[in-house]
């Protein structure tokens, strides 16, 4: 029986949905699953000490590896990226790594068969690059590399006064142009954020919204199309991330009321490139993703913009939907291993 880890950095699986979901899945599936922490695994013995669902609980024990892995979190230490590289060597994990937002870009804007969605994306070096970028897009986003849940995005407008409206989720501050470029030059000075001209995409009421499409290989190795939908700021935010107090609605009702007679052939658009793009980032790759959240924009000119491509969307009150696929492919990837072997 094919036996299922779920690596993860919490010492504990009591509170994640996502493992007590992914144990349910394998147990309906006819697979065995555990979870782990990079500490309670042992290199030496090759034996891993992590926890199963049984009887309604979570019990420690002691396992052999697994037969794959879906590995949830990156590695952060030392410690845990030597744990990750030495399990990765001898088992197969589902999820691959893709980049930061930069290395993305470049990689997309490189090939250039998207680059009509590519929103203008360029490394924070030096406020001085920043104010000159100014000059001519007068609304400027600045967001962490590594940024997740739409945290520590700021949106930037220069007024014609030449002062600097920064709004990062419900607060508003207004800087001159002194202390515009000192807080310009802190954040430059970590090397860990980018900044791209703000591309407006708003609801009827004036709330920012984006699209996500969230794909998954299945059993046999294919994408499949988990669920496309809009989600929509709450409180007047300018980021439209769940985790950030936004919320999700139904697609076709809301590209209904949004676009009204353009609804269905946008529809089609998103389903189309549901459908196409997780393949091309496979070949682009060369490497085998499970799962993508890709995130659009859609301007009033109708065009999509391309704002972010995760690789473990999140899947807030959908873990038990998300399971079903997530166990299935790691049961496809387990025994085609077993063949190459």
């Amino acid at each position: 029986m094919t036996l299922i880890g779920m690596l993860h950095n919490r010492k504990s699986p009591e509170k994640l949905k996502r493992a007590y979901a992914c144990a349910a899945v394998a147990k309906m599936d006819g697979a065995d699953f555990c979870y782990f922490s990079y500490r309670g695994v042992d290199l030496h013995a090759k034996i891993i000490n992590g926890w199963v669902h049984e009887n309604g609980s979570w019990i420690k024990t002691k396992l052999n590896y697994p037969d794959v892995i879906i590995n949830v979190s990156s590695p952060e230490t030392p410690f845990q990226k030597r744990v990750y590289k030495q399990l990765k060597q001898l088992i197969p994990f589902t999820r691959q790594a893709i980049g930061n937002k930069i290395e993305v870009y470049h990689k997309l804007f490189e090939d250039g068969k998207f680059n009509e969605y590519l929103i203008p994306t360029y490394p924070l070096i030096s406020e001085a690059d920043l104010l000159a970028y100014t000059e001519h897009t007068s609304s400027v986003v600045v967001k962490p590399v590594d940024g997740k849940y739409g945290k520590k995005v700021l949106f930037i407008t220069k007024t014609p006064e030449s002062s600097f409206v920064i709004k990062s989720g419900p607060k508003t501050d207004i800087l001159n142009l002194e202390p515009f470029r000192l807080f310009i030059s802190r954040l430059a000075s970590e090397k860990n954020y980018l900044y791209q001209p703000y591309i407006e995409c708003k609801t009827k009421y004036g709330l920012a919204y984006d699209i996500r499409i969230h794909v998954q290989k299945n059993g046999q190795g294919e994408w499949e199309v988990n669920l496309i939908y809009p989600r929509v700021s709450g409180n007047g935010q300018l980021v439209s991330n769940i985790g950030s107090g936004g919320y999700r609605g139904e697609l076709e009702p809301f590209l209904q009321e949004q676009f009204t007679e353009n609804h269905l052939h946008l529809k089609q658009r998103l389903e189309s490139l549901a459908m196409n793009f997780p393949k091309y980032m496979d070949e682009l790759y060369k490497k085998s993703f499970d799962e993508l959240g890709i995130d659009l924009g859609i301007d009033a000119a109708l065009k999509f913009w391309l704002f972010e491509v995760n690789t473990r969307p999140g899947a807030r009150h959908r873990e038990l939907d998300t399971a079903i696929r997530l166990v299935k492919y790691a049961k496809f990837l387990a025994e085609h291993n077993d063949e190459a072997s």
